[in-house]
């Protein structure tokens, strides 16, 4: 198995607003730090929105936040869609490297993350889902009645669950995604 980190969107603008952001943030920091001891590639997308908004190329609301602790060696990714898949060079960056599953973390569980698993999916990879290193945003989906930790209980049990011909979604907590190499 040859993985990489994904850190899905884990952005200045959207850390203050999704659930439990500073945790995530820490969580999703030391299971970067483990990646790279292990010489696993760590890959962080950036979801880029049109001027003017809090998501523009190059605004600070763009920027990774700080509290990743990114380290040059990592690749960064700039998206325009949920699917980090989608319109990047996502699949070649990973085929280069012969990676064969990634392990998903970041935000948000109910758009990027939910999106990303299943493309990587279509992709012919195995998905390691960090079932404590994804989050929705800090109000749940009230119009459905969802608070944060149920969309994260559904999102978790639904892409572990899901059936496709192309490779399998596996859940580990972050102290565990390494604990057994």
């Amino acid at each position: 198995m040859v993985m990489a980190l994904l850190i899905i969107d884990m952005q200045e603008a959207l850390v203050p607003v999704i659930w439990r952001g500073d945790e995530l943030t820490e969580r999703i920091a030391a299971l970067a730090r483990a990646a790279r001891d292990r010489h696993v590639p760590v890959i962080a997308t950036q979801q880029t929105g049109p001027a003017g908004s809090p998501l523009e190329q190059d605004g600070p609301g763009w920027q990774l936040t700080a509290g990743l602790g990114m380290q040059h060696a990592d690749l960064r990714l700039r998206k325009t869609a949920t699917d980090s898949f989608f319109g990047t060079d996502l699949a070649d960056l990973l085929a280069a490297r012969d990676v064969d599953t990634v392990i998903v973390t970041g935000v948000a569980t109910d758009y990027c993350v939910e999106a990303t698993a299943q493309s990587a999916l279509s992709h012919g990879l195995d998905v390691i889902l960090v079932s404590d290193g994804h989050a929705p945003a800090a109000r749940g989906n009230p119009e459905a009645g969802l608070a944060p930790r149920q969309i994260i209980d559904h999102y978790n049990w639904a892409l572990s669950h899901a059936i496709h011909p192309g490779g399998e979604v596996t859940l580990s907590a972050a102290a565990e995604v390494f604990s057994g190499d």
